[in-house]
C-alpha cells in the first residue's frame, strides 16, 4: 500500500479508529512526522491532541540507523544489536545525554504555555508516520504505560511484519494499516514524503482542540 501524503494515511487510520469516536481519545504524536497526522485524526474522532516526546538513539557513524530510544524521563531502550553496531556503554552514555538535551528543547519549543496531557485514565492513541525499527514506538509506549491509561492503542500507517512483533504486549492494541515484507524505509510507501519542521509542529499543536484546558 503505497499514501499520497500523510494527511491521506492519518484519514485512513481515523476510519480504523472510528470506534473512539466522541470518547474524548487523547491522540499523542511522535514528532515530527506524525504531528500533522494526529491533528487530522483528533478532529475526526472529536478528541484532544498532543506529543509524546521520545527520541531514538542513533548508532555510531550511522545517524539514521537506531539502536534503542530514551523517553522523557529519561528511560532507556537498547537494541539486541546495540552492540554489535559499535555502540559501547560511554557511547550509550554520551547518546542518551544528547537526546535527552534535545527532548528537553522540543518540550520548551512546542508546549511552552502548558503541561503535556495527562494520559491517566483515558484512551491513548499513539500514533507514528510509520515503523521502521520500532525503537521511539517501544520507547513512547513505556512512558505512558507507567501513566496509567485506560486504554493504550498504537496506530500507524506502516511497519514491517517484525517490529509488530516486537510491540506485542507494549499496547493493548496495535492498529497498523499495511505490513508489507520488503522494507526499507517508512518513505517508501509515501508518494510524498518531505521532512515535517518544527514551525508546523507548533502550528498544529497551536491550533489543536484543547478543550478541556479552555
Amino acid at each position: 500500500m503505497i499514501f499520497s501524503d500523510r494527511i491521506t494515511a492519518a484519514g485512513k487510520l481515523a476510519e480504523a479508529l472510528s470506534e473512539y469516536q466522541d470518547r474524548n481519545p487523547l491522540i499523542l504524536a511522535i514528532p515530527r512526522g506524525a504531528v500533522p497526522m494526529a491533528k487530522v485524526i483528533a478532529e475526526e474522532l472529536n478528541g484532544e491532541m498532543d506529543v509524546v516526546l521520545v527520541r531514538k538513539l542513533r548508532a555510531p557513524g550511522n545517524p539514521e540507523f537506531a539502536i534503542g530510544s530514551v523517553d522523557e524521563s529519561g528511560w532507556v531502550y537498547l537494541t539486541e544489536y546495540a552492540e554489535q553496531a559499535g555502540a559501547d556503554q560511554d557511547y550509550i552514555n554520551r547518546e542518551v545525554s544528547v537526546q535527552l538535551e534535545t527532548i528537553r528543547q522540543r518540550r520548551a519549543q512546542y508546549t511552552p504555555m502548558h503541561p503535556p496531557v495527562d494520559p491517566a485514565g483515558r484512551i491513548v492513541i499513539v500514533i507514528d508516520d510509520g515503523l521502521a525499527t520500532g525503537s521511539t514506538m517501544i520507547a513512547a509506549l513505556h512512558a505512558l504505560r507507567n501513566k496509567k491509561p485506560a486504554e493504550l492503542i498504537c496506530a500507524v500507517p506502516v511497519a514491517p511484519p517484525e517490529t509488530l512483533r516486537k510491540l506485542e504486549g507494549k499496547a493493548d492494541r496495535t492498529v497498523c494499516l499495511s505490513s508489507p515484507l520488503n522494507f526499507y524505509a517508512v518513505g517508501q510507501f509515501y508518494a510524498d514524503f518531505p521532512q515535517v519542521t518544527d514551525e508546523e509542529v507548533i502550528a498544529c499543536l497551536a491550533g489543536s482542540n484543547r478543550r478541556e484546558k479552555e
